[in-house]
């Protein structure tokens, strides 16, 4: 499989910023300091891709090896202290920047599985990993309750996007379009859900009637 560098470099840069946006800017709102800041931007930006690369034998994982994440993160996060008047007018910033990088992380990440000789099955997965990880290691150390765990649509959303990456892959469709419609219909799908309030079905005790 001939690996397109540029396009597959420029995914994981834009989803590391995104989440690391997403990450800052939760962080800001628990009042955290700027080393807690920047601590919470990384794990978020790089804390799936580590997951995934280990998982794959792609050692040491890129988060670590590679300045740029750690630069991405830097620049998140300096950006969210500025800038966090105009962010925190946005609708739900958290979750609109976490949807930017869903997008991103579960096209490249399915894509570095296909790439290290895993089978459709291990790429959909670690896609689904990359894309959500870090989002889990943040919630849970800013005591949130994670978003995979929420009625909401947001991993059906990184499973879209890595299952059309995986299929373009496999009938050799070319990468531009299958990466970018990949991340289009998983951004638009947790966008949706996000404003029409769509959710998965709950599954929960039913209520006794009267007398039983």
């Amino acid at each position: 499989m001939n690996d397109d560098i540029p396009l597959f470099t420029l995914l994981d840069l834009a989803g590391t910023f995104a989440f690391a946006i997403s990450g800052a800017v939760a962080a800001r709102q628990k009042n955290l300091d700027l080393f807690g800041v920047i601590a919470i931007a990384w794990l978020v930006a790089c804390g799936g891709g580590i997951i995934r690369d280990v998982s794959i034998g792609a050692l040491p994982p890129a988060g670590l090896a590679d300045w740029r994440y750690l630069a991405l993160a830097l620049i998140a996060s300096l950006l969210a202290i500025v800038a966090y008047p105009v962010l925190a007018r946005l609708a739900h910033p958290v979750q609109m920047f976490d949807a930017l990088g869903l997008g991103f992380f579960a096209v490249f990440g399915a894509h570095k599985s296909l790439l290290f000789g895993h089978n459709a099955q291990v790429a959909i997965a670690l896609g689904i990993v990359s894309a959500v990880g870090g989002g889990v290691m943040r919630d849970v150390l800013l005591n949130r309750l994670p978003l995979i765990l929420r009625k909401e649509i947001y991993a059906s959303a990184a499973l879209l996007a890595a299952s059309v990456q995986v299929a373009g892959e496999a009938l050799t469709l070319p990468m531009a379009w299958v990466s970018w419609c990949g991340i289009a219909l998983c951004f638009l799908l947790r966008y949706l859900a996000m404003r029409l309030g769509w959710n998965l079905p709950r599954i929960g005790l039913e209520k006794s009637s009267p007398g039983e």
